[in-house]
């Protein structure tokens, strides 16, 4: 009697996951939407270049800690013009909590002095023209032209974003530049400034870099992330 032959399983292949499908990315907006439906830029400001200047001080700083700094900021120091004319040493003691302040000094003293001499004291509202002021790459002009002035220039790559994307493995790539490229190709450009907030939000809230709140998240079961705490 021959002995009985061994049972064999064939082993499925695992279905390739499409992280960038049409109904995932729908998915994705729609719970933003829900969480963060009024979501806006964090940084207090009155004007575009309040916010410019904002923005450059919240470089590895805490949206708190600017906002700390800057209401005595901007009452001591009105306007681009003021600004222009400021001595370097002044400014680095009057934003020295936000840490790399003689670089951010440096920055926003120039900025200033560029848009007063090329712009006639108005924030420019083109890309090019904003990448032209020191201390301005990208991410800082998509802030300042999506906030101030609502152009849709880009989206927002911050750490929160891209850390996000990341994890939602809507790209893949190492630099903020190029992942803003990808998601400029799958978000509508109408969701553009609107998502860029929302996602920031949403890595405050919930989908924090340590410990993501991954027991409360709308977006768990769309997540395979190596950071999952569930």
């Amino acid at each position: 009697m021959s002995a009985a032959k061994p049972n064999k399983t064939t082993s499925r292949p695992k279905r390739k996951v499409d992280y960038t499908s049409p109904a995932r990315l729908q998915k994705i907006f729609a719970a933003l939407d829900q969480l963060f439906p009024r979501a806006q830029c964090a940084l207090h400001h009155d004007n575009p270049f309040q916010l410019l200047v904002a923005t450059i001080l919240s470089a590895q700083c805490t949206d708190e800690r600017v906002n700390m700094v800057t209401p005595e900021l901007f009452r001591k120091h009105p306007t681009v013009q003021d600004f222009a004319a400021l001595r370097q040493e002044v400014l680095e003691s009057e934003i020295r909590s936000t840490g790399f302040f003689r670089n951010k000094a440096k920055n926003i003293i120039g900025a200033a002095k560029k848009i007063v001499q090329d712009f006639g004291g108005q924030v420019p509202r083109t890309m090019e023209e904003m990448l032209s002021l020191p201390g301005v790459a990208r991410k800082t002009a998509n802030v300042v032209l999506g906030t101030a002035f609502g152009i849709p220039s880009g989206v927002v790559v911050d750490t929160h974003v891209f850390r996000i994307t990341g994890r939602l493995k809507l790209s893949k790539q190492k630099t903020p530049e190029k992942v803003e490229q990808d998601l400029i190709q799958l978000v509508p450009q109408d969701r553009w400034i609107t998502f860029g907030h929302q996602v920031i939000w949403f890595g405050r809230k919930v989908c924090q870099a340590r410990k993501p709140l991954c027991a409360v998240c709308p977006l768990e079961s769309l997540c395979d992330s190596r950071d999952k705490t569930l």
